[in-house]
């Protein structure tokens, strides 16, 4: 197969399986203007929308291959590591992938700090996302941007609450009280209507006009186990996602579920949680993603963290049984189901390359599966591409650098393409 210079050695190298056919993902004239980004297939001036269980662009079916770079801001941010955000997204692009997740937040103290006390931003931090938003529509990647962290890392609830105390006096139990104060609920509304009515230094466009964001994310892996009923974080969906909507409709939006179940939905699914435990952490799959303005599902799964005991058998029917347990029930909700993140540790005993391909190729598949039907599985995001330069800053044992892993680089491209198909 003959490269073309606009195209990353990835690309040619893992094709061959596919000479002779014209896949629909896109081929790109990496043009130096944003704003005139050429794409064989769809326009990347159109928004992804929905239409019942399946994403749609310009009117037709829209199925995903994609990963995670929760970094690309704060890599961007700094002069330093800035080239690992285009390294990382042409990566990705040569293997078919259009859609990446990321973080549009990073709350507290810190030279990258996007948010250093409550309404107080870093220019320098919002052009590093400026950066990384234009980088991705380069590459015909289209981005989910989370809007802040269930996890303490990059600030998160917790450093919500710890600001309540410091700037306005309030003394708060726990960090799960980001969920109901009204201080913290209006300094989180304040930080989403910055970032959505920011014009993009890069591009000029404003991020609620931006056709490379695919979806916004209300929060990251949320959780309340002050309530385990589940109704303080399901009325903070609802008022939350009718605040987003009213800055912007033209966008996708999403939780950032974990995929958990609790309640009535428990006892309807069955033992489909890894763990007991699961079901006390106030979030519900079924019950949160019927929120009014939550456009579709989404599920992460890690049988490497929640198992690690199991054989990689036993793992991958798990992951299997999982996954299908949140596709029937999407089916029910009418509403596509995005694997957004998933992923096979380096740091599991005896690991090797081939226990991460077959994981991944049993994840695709069932993806596949029901997507060729009509299902209301649209796509899945690895959990993650780094690079040579950032990976070592990355502890978690799921990140890889994809130009290192060939037959992993062949499985991703492989889905790629038989999606593009569909």
């Amino acid at each position: 197969m003959k490269c073309d210079s606009r195209v990353s050695f990835l690309a040619c190298t893992f094709a061959s399986c596919c000479i002779g056919h014209k896949p629909k993902a896109k081929v790109m004239t990496l043009s130096q203007d944003y704003n005139t980004l050429v794409c064989e297939s769809s326009s990347s001036s159109s928004f992804v929308q929905t239409r019942g269980k399946q994403f749609v662009l310009n009117g037709r079916p829209m199925y995903v291959n994609g990963a995670n770079f929760y970094w690309l801001m704060t890599a961007a941010a700094n002069p330093y590591t800035r080239s690992q955000v285009t390294q990382v997204l042409q990566e990705a692009a040569s293997v078919g992938l259009t859609v990446g997740r990321a973080w549009a937040f990073n709350d507290g103290v810190g030279y990258e700090t996007l948010q250093s006390s409550p309404g107080v931003f870093n220019e320098y931090v919002f052009q590093g996302l400026d950066f990384a938003v234009a980088e991705a529509k380069r590459f015909g990647i289209r981005l989910i941007l989370s809007l802040v962290n269930g996890n303490p890392t990059w600030g998160g609830k917790q450093q919500y609450v710890d600001w309540a105390q410091e700037y306005a006096g309030i003394y708060l139990p726990d960090e799960d009280s980001f969920f109901t104060d009204p201080t913290i609920m209006s300094w989180y509304k304040n930080f989403v209507k910055t970032l959505l009515t920011r014009v993009n230094t890069v591009t000029g466009v404003a991020y609620k006009d931006e056709p490379a964001i695919f979806a916004w994310e209300l929060i990251n892996e949320p959780r309340c186990v002050s309530d385990p009923s589940g109704d303080s974080l399901q009325a903070w969906i609802v008022q939350m996602a009718a605040f987003v909507k009213s800055l912007d409709q033209n966008h996708l939006l999403e939780v950032g579920l974990e995929g958990f179940y609790s309640g009535e939905s428990l006892a309807r699914r069955g033992p489909v949680n890894p763990f007991p435990y699961a079901a006390q952490y106030g979030t519900d799959f079924f019950r949160d993603n019927q929120v009014p303005g939550i456009d579709f599902t989404t599920v992460h799964a890690y049988p490497d963290i929640w198992m690690p005991e199991r054989s990689e058998a036993e793992m991958i029917a798990y992951m299997q049984y999982w996954m299908n347990s949140h596709i029937d029930d999407s089916y029910y909700l009418n509403k596509p189901v995005m694997f957004a993140e998933f992923g096979k540790s380096s740091l599991t005993g005896g690991f090797r390359e081939g226990q991460r391909d077959l994981f991944m190729a049993a994840v695709y598949d069932t993806i596949y599966e029901s997507a060729r039907k009509g299902g209301p599985a649209s796509g899945a995001l690895v959990w993650q591409l780094s690079t040579n330069s950032l990976i070592a800053g990355s502890q978690d044992g799921f990140a890889f650098v994809l130009s290192q892993f060939p037959t992993t680089a062949s499985v991703m491209y492989k889905q790629s393409y038989r999606m593009g198909l569909l």
